[in-house]
């Protein structure tokens, strides 16, 4: 492919050498370039593209991408001087793969909380109306049946249009997506055509990353404001930033809610373990999925349905059949009815959504014992927040080791220790093994308990220094459980 056909789009500050060249690959990783490939210089993170632009060339580099021009340049290359490589990044990446989000309708999901059971839903949704249909969340990808491991919330850009034109070619009419803030921030989703966005909520999460509230807010809500006259953005009026989302969009502004006057209105009749009885827009539906954090989750998917002109009935049927997303509110019952519920719940408001739920469902008598962990090497504040939360609303509480990457797992734990209250001590343990967190959660569950897993849900692994184990919360309860079959 030539290059000046894939700098279609890109604002170009200065330009050194010639343009009709071929193009082999892209690659920000300078690890990985090759002969005529694109180096896209990027600043990140943890290093800054630029160091390696030598070696790049070296290795084969045809054009290099970057802020900063070198002092000397190679007469054989060809240097593009931009305002930021990685929006060149996400504009070329779609130009190279023939911006494939445009042949299909890409739905974008963002929010604190929701995001992969929302578009986990609409994905088994659309498949079940008719469709061939992909996926991008956290927990799988999907192209129709074809599963592709997912590694973060949303793929950077190349691998993101890789795998939407993979869709497009396997004939795919739609794709639903989990937007990160961190997507956003850092240009991810640059140069995608979205059809809709949706917004679930916005809680306390990531101010490892973005430092303040503000600026969190503001990533979500930069999403919908590079919405398309044509998409549309639908938004939980409820949570109290969910109008703040439509202040600028050019998109169509719809709304759904559970306490107040939107477009897609939804009541709660009645929640128990069993699932949902929702009045939904004025129809009388039964729903396998638990909570009223959940009755919001179905609102936004019938709600994007209908904005995408499916039938109404028919999507109250057969939403009322599916299941959510794996590791959210994923509960099993042992013999002697002790509840064991595994949940990716790892924010405050997660947290209280999830124990929330259960206060409301059970019957006054039986005992919540909750296993609790944090992240390592992310947002520190949430940690002692996280734990009051927990004895807040649970009788016995186990602090204990979740992924703790490159930190001492006994001092995140000492860090969420600091939010248990002096009443609160008493029913709160400390057992640095997540499996023995567990096991003990089971030993001291009597029958009709109910036991909660927070912070991993669907996580198939345990991340120390580096490492990932073979560890599934799940599987850790059904061995100590012993559920009926």
């Amino acid at each position: 492919m030539q290059l000046q056909d894939l700098l279609y789009g890109v604002t170009i500050k200065e330009l050194v050498g010639k343009t009709d060249r071929e193009i082999n690959a892209l690659n920000f990783d300078s690890r990985k370039v090759g002969k005529d490939d694109i180096f896209f210089a990027v600043v990140g993170t943890v290093a800054d593209g630029h160091q390696f632009i030598e070696q790049t060339i070296q290795q084969g580099a045809g054009v290099i991408i970057c802020e900063n021009l070198p002092e000397i340049h190679d007469f054989t290359v060809t240097y593009i001087k931009v305002e930021n490589t990685s929006v060149a990044l996400g504009i070329i990446a779609g130009n190279y793969f023939g911006n494939p989000s445009a042949d299909l309708k890409l739905i974008g999901i963002t929010g604190t909380n929701g995001k992969t059971t929302i578009a986990t839903i609409l994905f088994k949704l659309f498949k079940d109306l008719g469709y061939k249909t992909g996926l991008l969340s956290t927990v799988e990808n999907y192209i129709n049946d074809t599963v592709v491991a997912a590694t973060h919330t949303t793929p950077n850009p190349i691998v993101l249009n890789q795998l939407l034109r993979d869709m497009v070619s396997a004939g795919c009419d739609y794709c639903f997506m989990e937007v990160s803030s961190h997507a956003v921030s850092q240009h991810r989703i640059e140069g995608l055509t979205f059809s809709g966005g949706v917004f679930s909520n916005l809680t306390h999460d990531h101010l490892d990353f973005h430092k303040t509230f503000d600026a969190y807010l503001k990533a979500k809500k930069a999403f919908f404001d590079m919405l398309p006259k044509s998409a549309f953005a639908l938004t939980n009026i409820d949570d109290k930033n969910g109008a703040v989302m439509l202040q600028n969009t050019k998109a169509h502004k719809k709304t759904y809610a559970l306490k107040q006057l939107a477009d897609f209105k939804a009541k709660i009749i009645e929640n128990q373990f069993s699932g949902l009885h929702l009045d939904i827009d004025n129809e009388d539906v039964y729903f396998k999925l638990v909570g009223s954090f959940n009755a919001y989750n179905l609102l936004a998917v019938y709600g994007t349905a209908i904005l995408l002109e499916q039938d109404k009935l028919k999507v109250l049927t057969l939403l009322s059949r599916l299941s959510g997303a794996e590791g959210r509110f994923d509960y099993i019952t042992s013999a002697d009815k002790i509840i064991g519920i595994v949940d990716y719940a790892h924010t405050p408001d997660a947290v209280q959504n999830v124990l929330s739920t259960i206060a409301n469902i059970r019957k006054g008598t039986e005992q919540v014992i909750t296993v609790i962990g944090c992240g390592g090497d992310r947002d520190k504040t949430k940690r002692p927040i996280m734990a009051q939360v927990a004895c807040d609303w649970s009788d016995k509480v186990i602090l204990t080791s979740d992924n703790p990457r490159t930190e001492d797992a006994q001092a995140i734990i000492n860090d969420m220790e600091a939010g248990v209250s002096p009443t609160n001590k008493r029913k709160t343990l400390s057992i640095l093994d997540r499996r023995e967190a567990i096991k003990t959660a089971c030993h001291l569950a009597q029958p009709g308990d109910i036991i909660l897993v927070a912070g991993k849900g669907h996580e198939k692994y345990q991340e120390i220094n580096g490492v990932r184990n073979h560890f599934d919360d799940k599987e850790i309860l059904l061995e100590q459980l012993k559920p009926i079959s």
